[in-house]
């Protein structure tokens, strides 16, 4: 579980709901028209620009912000060339059985086992790498979509409460309720964008950006290997993802098994 989209998700609105409930209370913030003007014309006019399958596939890419955390660069690295200096050692059939956590990893290694020439090999884990950057898109583009309607539907409402209390300036009664959806839906837009939609599309982005490094890191593992690489060689390539201050850090056992061809 990603901590830092929980801790500051559940920080933001607790802060505005402590704000209103030390004042006037919360009742006063509660409208069920602006709510309708907002949330749901929001969704309605964002579900008018992509497939329902789409938008019903961004609620599941959106629960990788809260939910997923991607294998550390550094774990992957260790990992593959482990599975390298096996391979040079005993063989490309020697990886056959071994346990693999990572999926793209796996795939690759099977594909390698099984002979797939390495034209083969890299087009298959490129076109998957591919495939989930477009997805990630579509659920990043979305979730901004949604940031960008949420103040226009405010605004929106806002126009319609204020055409609603110039309307009716003979009855004092109407002006209060009238002017409630005015300013709330521009509250309830603003909070759309910036504590939910918007963060929520940068994060995925970021996620999508940890996605991407570590399927490359794959691809020149996995060809490495199928050439025969040396494992110290591969691991220095591969070094280059990580930032500059973990570089000469030791990353795991991918020395040793170096050290005992």
């Amino acid at each position: 579980m990603d901590l830092a989209t929980l801790i500051g998700f559940i920080a933001a609105w607790a802060l505005i709901i402590a704000t209103i409930a030390l004042g006037s209370g919360a009742i006063v913030f509660v409208n069920a028209p602006s709510f309708m003007i907002v949330i749901g014309g929001a969704f309605a006019v964002v579900l008018m620009r992509f497939t329902l399958s789409q938008f019903i596939g961004s609620i599941k890419t959106a629960m990788k912000a809260f939910l997923y955390k991607a294998e550390s660069a550094e774990e992957l690295i260790t990992t593959v060339v482990e599975l390298a200096a096996v391979a040079r050692k005993e063989g490309l059939l020697a990886l056959e059985g071994r346990e693999i956590t990572n999926p793209v990893l796996a795939k690759g290694v099977s594909m390698l086992v099984d002979g797939h020439e390495p034209a083969i090999v890299r087009k298959s884990l490129t076109t998957e790498m591919n495939e989930t950057v477009n997805r990630h898109n579509i659920g990043q583009d979305i979730f901004k979509r949604i940031g960008d309607a949420g103040p226009a539907m405010g605004m929106i409402g806002t126009l319609v409460g204020l055409v609603q209390m110039l309307s009716n300036m003979s009855d004092p009664k109407s002006i209060g309720p009238a002017m409630a959806v005015a300013l709330l839906t521009t509250l309830y837009g603003a909070m759309l964008a910036n504590m939910f939609a918007l963060p929520i599309s940068d994060k995925l982005a970021l996620r999508s950006a940890e996605e991407t490094m570590n399927k490359n890191i794959i691809i020149m593992s996995v060809m490495g290997i199928q050439e025969g690489q040396n494992p110290k060689v591969l691991e220095e390539l591969l070094k280059n993802y990580l930032p500059s201050s973990k570089r000469d850090q030791e990353l795991g056992d991918g020395d040793e098994a170096v050290a005992e061809e």
